[in-house]
């Protein structure tokens, strides 16, 4: 399909159909990614209209896309009428109403999949179904409840505890019990000291963390990937929010930034990167997580080069 709009605020479910769909396309795709606050229509219809020099089409993601979207919508109208055969567009966008035209017209030539969380009852379900198909797990579904209550819908963390009771939880049957042994904040929170020291151009400091991390949580560097995207999301967003006008304490509270303590390196660690920084962040991340699964180096040691490079190119 020439075009796809994955649409809602859950940062996790945006990156879960957009790897469902990258897998889709032939492994030699090239991938372009862009912030839609800066990118520039002509550059976009460009990179869609040009072939692939390696490889045999482009993708060309959008994020943000909804201020994109805003400047350029008659031509973008104008180029969802008859889109180009060589590129496939994909536009992420926290909403898109279903009774607009550029709605109508992505979902004639393409597809929009919906990305919110599930909500109040919803939330148990979906993690007793994300635990079997993803994670070979069964969860009870009283145990599936008190994960939901502890967590909420914050289905990157849900996701990281699952992937995590699935290795330690005996006969792959989780229970109340194993909730409340296993879900613990101490692991995300060394996440966080770990790409805050990065950021802030400790980069051993960081390395340090990172091996300590590996050391007590053997599935960590399965899962680094995931939860260093998510970070980034993060800081993406709090930039974005920022330029929008909120304050801190909104920003901290529309991204679950908790316990508190950590609000104020974070967002310290969000002036330190920058724009420009997370974008070169998000390419070096995605290569990495690439070499990883071509089997170019061990996981862990893939991360820790990620980090070293991060911060030599700070």
């Amino acid at each position: 399909m020439p075009v796809y709009a994955l649409v809602g605020s859950d940062s996790f479910m945006q990156l879960e159909a957009l790897s469902r769909l990258l897998a889709s396309l032939p492994k030699d795709t090239q991938r372009i990614d862009l912030d839609g606050e800066r990118a520039q229509l002509a550059d976009v219809l460009d990179e869609l209209r040009s072939f692939a020099m390696f490889g045999s089409g482009k993708v060309v993601v959008v994020r943000d896309a909804d201020d994109f979207i805003s400047r350029y919508r008659e031509q973008l109208e104008d180029y969802l009428a008859k889109p180009s055969d060589s590129g496939t567009l994909v536009l992420r966008l926290p909403s898109l109403p279903g009774n607009q035209r550029i709605s109508k017209l992505i979902a004639k030539v393409g597809k929009i999949e919906p990305c919110e969380p599930p909500k109040g009852a919803g939330m148990p379900a979906w993690i007793v179904n994300r635990a079997k198909s993803v994670h070979g797990l069964k969860i009870a579904s009283d145990a599936a409840q008190m994960l939901a209550e502890f967590l909420g819908n914050d289905l990157g963390r849900v996701d990281s505890e699952l992937s995590k009771l699935a290795l330690q939880v005996d006969g792959n049957v989780a229970t109340m019990d194993d909730i409340t042994r296993g879900v613990a904040f101490q692991r995300e929170q060394e996440m966080w000291d770990m790409t805050n020291e990065l950021a802030a151009g400790h980069p051993d400091k960081a390395m340090k963390r990172w091996r300590q991390l590996t050391q007590l949580d053997s599935s960590a560097e399965f899962r680094a990937v995931t939860w260093l995207g998510m970070w980034l999301e993060n800081v993406r967003k709090a930039l974005h929010m920022r330029r929008q006008g909120m304050n801190a304490g909104a920003i901290a509270s529309a991204l679950r930034l908790w316990p508190r303590e950590i609000q104020q390196p974070f967002f310290k660690t969000a002036d330190a990167l920058g724009d420009a920084g997370v974008a070169r962040a998000i390419g070096l991340l995605a290569e990495i997580d690439k070499q990883s699964k071509s089997g170019i180096g061990d996981a862990a040691t893939n991360v820790e080069r990620f980090m070293l490079t991060l911060a030599a190119r700070g």
